[in-house]
């Protein structure tokens, strides 16, 4: 019994020194970046363009670019992503084949995303001939985070109690309403987790946008989807790397990282909303 309770005390102080661990890389991150950052920050700064070989003015390109690519991709992913989730958990034969799909899908959630970028830019770039463009990042961003969105969903869509489907039945519904009316509402939160997930990997990427819809400067904002665009991720590494006024760059590209902070936290903020919305709904029911 001793040996028990110490094995326990110390397990739970192992996970209670990672929990410490893992705030203190966390809040030193961030306030690394708010302390380099802050300084810069002002209205001009969010609202205007970048001026005098990018040492002054502001990133508003930059931002918009990165809204358009984060929800462009995500609206691609999460669909499609939810949709082949559901064929493989409720529809597809259980047999080797639909567990080698399975596996594939988990081993392209590890694809370094650079891979994604060649893709891309082999592919919708020149292939489809969109060019570099808003739709070409959208894509293969979406591509990118596809696989991670279906293991997700997967996993929250096989969390639901069987018993739950066959509630369903046996009141006379069919499989799709079913799923519509008690998979998918059990199951949403966990759904919501991996797109969640998305969104930061997703706005911080580079190396796609770099081939795909990057610019490395531009005085206005993307006219369409087909046009090439800024991007918050690009743009602090077009600053720390080549640009010929490194101390003046420097501070924007820290203001640059701060404000990607926020708008990762703030997406991701808005779908944590959601998702205890729809937890408590699940509860109601």
């Amino acid at each position: 019994m001793k040996t028990r309770y110490l094995s326990q005390k110390i397990g739970f102080s192992l996970l209670f020194l990672s929990i410490v661990a893992t705030l203190f890389f966390l809040g030193t991150i961030i306030y690394f970046v708010a302390v380099r950052g802050a300084g810069i920050i002002s209205w001009e700064f969010l609202t205007s363009v970048p001026r005098e070989a990018m040492t002054s003015g502001g990133v508003a390109p930059a931002i918009v670019g990165t809204l358009w690519l984060t929800l462009g991709s995500i609206m691609i992913a999460f669909p499609l992503g939810l949709a082949c989730a559901i064929y493989l958990c409720e529809y597809s034969p259980k047999n080797y084949i639909v567990n080698i799909i399975r596996i594939s899908i988990n081993n392209l959630a590890g694809v370094p995303s650079i891979v994604f970028g060649l893709f891309g830019l082999a592919v919708f770039v020149k292939f489809l001939n969109f060019g570099v463009s808003i739709i070409s990042g959208c894509l293969t961003l979406g591509i990118m985070v596809l696989p991670s969105i279906i293991s997700a969903s997967q996993e929250a869509l096989m969390a639901v109690p069987q018993s739950y489907r066959e509630a369903s039945f046996a009141l006379g519904a069919t499989q799709w309403q079913t799923i519509k009316k008690a998979v998918l509402p059990s199951s949403m939160p966990g759904i919501l987790t991996g797109v969640i997930l998305s969104i930061g990997r997703v706005a911080g990427e580079t190396a796609p946008i770099l081939f795909t819809a990057g610019t490395f400067y531009m005085r206005g904002y993307p006219k369409s989807i087909f046009s090439e665009c800024m991007a918050l991720p690009y743009h602090i590494y077009a600053l720390m790397t080549e640009g010929v006024h490194p101390q003046q760059q420097k501070e924007i590209a820290y203001g640059c990282a701060l404000i990607l902070l926020f708008l990762v936290l703030s997406i991701s903020m808005v779908a944590i909303i959601i998702r205890q919305k729809q937890r408590s709904s699940a509860q109601l029911r």
